[in-house]
């Protein structure tokens, strides 16, 4: 049995620090995400990852207004927020859970603006947070393990056949300059990665999504999209 010195130091050995792209948006692992970066911040991040080859961290992100009606506030996506102190007439809050950015291409069109597209890694859970001077967040996080590869069990084939004819409208749409949401490989005997891409195309609300995305069983993940799927008539 380990000792808690000894619980600690693993834990203290698998954090890592990566900075943090607060979005509107939820990025899944292996799903694409266009990103037109502007902020002088996120300008001066993009360009660091791109020069050292490092990822950096998407978590959901809300703004709450700092009036004086508490009840007025728009609150996060998820109850779980990490750290994030007040900045002048708004607050800054976000999801304690993302995923890691890769980005794998990115082009300059103008002066301070740089288009980049990115796939995603692996979940993270953030430790602390800090905000640089600039404005960036920074945080110490742990890596969440890659989902188990379960295959696709016969009673939720129906999220792959309707996937499948998604994927196959989308190519047979697709010109030289569009961009198709959906990378290969497929994995469509992948409970996780059938799950994921679901989660990203499906309309629903910022909180579903995220549970969606918490989520370390993608059994599970998949039987809730197929759920979903069900009631939004997205299945033949």
């Amino acid at each position: 049995m380990w000792s808690i010195a000894a619980s600690w130091h693993y834990l203290s050995m698998n954090l890592t620090t990566i900075p943090l792209f607060p979005l509107s948006t939820m990025l899944f692992p292996d799903g694409l995400l266009p990103l037109q970066i502007f902020e002088l911040r996120y300008l001066n991040m993009v360009k660091k990852c791109i020069a050292d080859g490092t990822e950096f961290g998407v978590v959901a992100q809300t703004v709450r207004q700092n009036t004086a009606r508490p009840d007025a506030a728009t609150e996060s996506p998820a109850a779980s927020e990490a750290n994030a102190p007040a900045l002048p007439m708004s607050q800054e809050t976000f999801t304690a859970i993302g995923t890691s950015a890769k980005i794998i291409s990115h082009f300059v069109p103008q002066p301070g603006l740089i288009r980049i597209d990115c796939v995603g890694g692996q979940r993270f859970s953030i430790v602390s947070t800090q905000q640089q001077t600039g404005g960036l967040w920074v945080a110490q996080v742990q890596i969440i393990e890659s989902d188990l590869v379960i295959p696709v069990p016969a009673e939720l084939l129906g999220a792959v056949t309707a996937l499948r004819h998604v994927i196959t409208t989308l190519a047979g749409q697709a010109t030289d300059n569009s961009f198709m949401p959906i990378a290969k490989p497929y994995l469509f005997d992948d409970c996780g990665w059938v799950a994921n891409r679901w989660c990203e195309l499906i309309p629903m609300q910022p909180a579903q999504r995220y549970r969606l995305l918490t989520l370390d069983n993608p059994l599970i993940r998949l039987e809730l999209v197929h759920d979903l799927l069900e009631t939004g008539g997205f299945l033949r």
